[in-house]
This record gives C-alpha cells, sequence and structure tokens, in this order.
C-alpha cells in the first residue's frame, strides 16, 4: 500500500521565521525532516504551509535537486486531494525532528499508530494526548481520515484536530525510542536546534578501522565536520579532493619532490572521514559503490609505486622497486582478505592512512628505501596475520 506524508510548516519559531527554515547542518529542519520520510519510503511528501517564503521555496529546490519530490499545500482539503483513497500516511509534527527509531517503530504498524513520550517536565512543549503521554510528532493515519478532517476543520488546527481524530478512533500509542541522544526533538529557535546538531554530530561518529583514524584524526575530523556542515560543501566533492591529492602525491614522488608527496598525502587522508560524516548529517550516506572513494586505495597504491620507481631510477635499483610492487600486493590481498571480518587489533593491520603516516620517520631523515622496506613487510605480515586468524576461524570446531 502507498505511504504518504504530511509535514507541517506554519508554526513560527521565537524569532517570528517558520520553524521549518530554522539552520541544521547547513541546510534547514524541513530538509532534514523530507530526508527522513524519503529514507521510509513515504511520497508524497506534502508539506502544509500558508505561504511559500522564498528560503522554504529553495529549500523545495534543492531537495528536488536530490530527486525528493516535495509538495507544498495550503489547507487540508488540497492536502487531502494529494493522497490516495485508503492509503497511509505519516503525520510528521511542525517542528519536529525525528528520532529514526521511532519511525521504523511507526513503519512496522499496520493501522494507525502514535509515537508518544512521557507527560513530564522533560517534554512539556510537545502536545498532550492524555493524563500520561504527549504526542512526540509522528504518528500514521489513514488518508479517508484526513479528507473527512478537513472537510468539517473550520478554524481548527488541522494537525491536531487529526491526531484528536486518530486517538479517538483507537490508534494505538507506542511510547518513543528510550535512551540518551535518542528520542524527537521539538525545535523553538536557532539557540534550541544548535543542542540537536550537536546530537547528530555525536551521533555520527562510526567506528575506525585504522589506527591513523582512530587515535590521531579524531580532533582534526571532529572541528572539519563542525566547520562545513553549515556550508554547502557536498561530501563527494571532499573524496574527490582527496582522490586528487593522492594521484598530484603520486606524480610528486615520480618527479623526486619526495616532502611535497608526502605532504599531499598526510593532508588527504581526512578527507574521506569528514565527508562520510557530512554525508551522515545529511541523511545521504556515500555509497561503497562511489567510484572516487573506490580509487582512493588504487591512488595510495600509485603513490608508493611511484616512489619505488623513482628510487630504483636513482641509485637504489630494482630493490625498491620489488618493495613496492610488494607492498602494494600484499597490501591490496590482506584487504580482500579483511573484508566482513572482525579481527583483534584491526587498526593496528596495514591499512592506507597507516601507510601514509608511517613515511613521517623516515621522511625526516630521508630514509626512503628503508622506508619501502618497511612498508613492505608491514603488508606482507599483515596478510600473513589475516590468514592465521582467518584459517584459525575456520578450522574451530563448531558445537
Amino acid at each position: 500500500m502507498a505511504l504518504g506524508a504530511l509535514i507541517g510548516a506554519y508554526q513560527e519559531d521565537d524569532a517570528g521565521g517558520l520553524r521549518a527554515l530554522l539552520p541544521l547542518a547547513g541546510r534547514t529542519l524541513i530538509e532534514y525532516q523530507a530526508r527522513c520520510l524519503a529514507i521510509a519510503g513515504a511520497a508524497p511528501l506534502t508539506v502544509l504551509v500558508e505561504r511559500v517564503p522564498p528560503a522554504l521555496n529553495e529549500a523545495f529546490e534543492r531537495l528536488r535537486g536530490e530527486g525528493i519530490s516535495v509538495v507544498p499545500v495550503s489547507d487540508g482539503n488540497e492536502a487531502a486531494s494529494r493522497f490516495e483513497a485508503g492509503s497511509q500516511l505519516i503525520l510528521l509534527a511542525d517542528g519536529l525532528a525525528p528520532d529514526m527509531g521511532d519511525l521504523q517503530l511507526l513503519l512496522e504498524e499496520g493501522d494507525g499508530a502514535i509515537i508518544t513520550v512521557p507527560d513530564d517536565e522533560a517534554h512539556e512543549a510537545f502536545e498532550r494526548i492524555d493524563g500520561h503521554n504527549r504526542w512526540a510528532g509522528l504518528a500514521k493515519v489513514d488518508s479517508n481520515m484526513l479528507g473527512a478532517t478537513a472537510a468539517m476543520l473550520g478554524d481548527w488546527d488541522l494537525q491536531s484536530t487529526l491526531l484528536r481524530r486518530a486517538v479517538q478512533a483507537g490508534a494505538r500509542l507506542i511510547p518513543s525510542t528510550p535512551g540518551e541522544g535518542r528520542g524527537p526533538f521539538l525545535a523553538n529557535d536557532e539557540a534550541v536546534m544548535a543542542g540537536f546538531e550537536r546530537r547528530l554530530l555525536v551521533a555520527s561518529r562510526t567506528a575506525r578501522e585504522d589506527a591513523v583514524a582512530r587515535y590521531f584524526l579524531p580532533v582534526v575530523e571532529e572541528m572539519a565536520t563542525e566547520k562545513l556542515m553549515e556550508t554547502g560543501v557536498r561530501p563527494g566533492w571532499l573524496v574527490m579532493a582527496a582522490l586528487i591529492m593522492a594521484i598530484a602525491g603520486a606524480f610528486c614522488f615520480s618527479r623526486g619532490w619526495h616532502l611535497a608527496a608526502l605532504a599531499l598525502l598526510i593532508l588527504s587522508t581526512p578527507f574521506d572521514l569528514v565527508a562520510q560524516r557530512l554525508a551522515m548529517l545529511r541523511l545521504q550516506p556515500l555509497s561503497p559503490a562511489m567510484l572516487s572513494r573506490r580509487l582512493l586505495w588504487p591512488a595510495g597504491g600509485l603513490a608508493l609505486l611511484a616512489l619505488g620507481w623513482f628510487e630504483a631510477r636513482h641509485g637504489s635499483g630494482w630493490g625498491a622497486m620489488m618493495a613496492a610492487l610488494a607492498a602494494t600486493a600484499f597490501g591490496e590481498a590482506g584487504r580482500i582478505e579483511r573484508i566482513g571480518r572482525q579481527l583483534p587489533g584491526i587498526e593496528w593491520h596495514f591499512a592506507r592512512r597507516n601507510a601514509i603516516w608511517l613515511a613521517i620517520p623516515f621522511a625526516v631523515g630521508g630514509w626512503w628505501n628503508l622506508y619501502l622496506a618497511s612498508v613492505a613487510l608491514y603488508a606482507t605480515a599483515s596478510f600473513f596475520i589475516v590468514q592465521h586468524f582467518r584459517h584459525s576461524v575456520e578450522s574451530a570446531p563448531h558445537n
């Protein structure tokens, strides 16, 4: 059955502007709401708004540019006409940033349902349902109920009236997902929204599988993410920048500009991490199939081969090139073997960022041949360690 959505966007914040236009992670609240509902599979996304100011229209255009269709309507009757008779729709309260766990709970309900929060001091800004519950801003209702409510509405508030009718019709009350950093967030002004931004920023942190990302880059990653989430910078641009810098580093190695090459490679290492954080903040995760992202590893290998090639041609002989070839071959083999496996101490295994940062102490003394030998040994050891753990697990008796 088709699933639509109705988002309220007519209430003003404390500064006199629309709550829907409060800034959030470089975009607006309405864009965050629309992305949440689009991920849930709702379409069309209908926005109830008395008038469409230029800033709101710009937000709609950005969403359409991402492939998310948004339709503004000015009253309940027009909203009802946008949905098929008998279809289900998600009702999202004005100024409400939903919890994705709550949204999943709602999707699992076949009939009418309402997500609730306790009637306590912490949730006094939410609309009261009864003596024990308040509305968490998410509900699933029937489109026929929307049409009937719009027909008899008069001057009453559409969302509140629809909520009351859903309660009277016996909609199931479902408690919101509990836990720190969970649950719905109701925005009143920019200061309050900044608190939700911080919550999203913390939630976007993910486990890092290499030592450099885990122990050396978190501060840089955090600062860059905070600065860039307020801008229009796209995550894909950052990944592409990292790829270009890696290729430029390979070129510099081939010309003998080793320090410049290493500087470019080191500077490139946080870019894809920040891109991943930004993409999560904007509910647009980077695809594993993204070409520029997949090419980061080969570009790192290309830089290593360029270094080996230059050193081989300038006094080090074939040994430098063989070490570079061994490092790239065993590094790639180890990467393939690690896919989908949880291994002890995985952050210390050979990885692109680890290999780049390993060059720093060798670069200080100009010991590039020693670096090539060390990185080859590192990649080889990592590969055989992965093999050892893999065969240990596969050969272990199963109960």
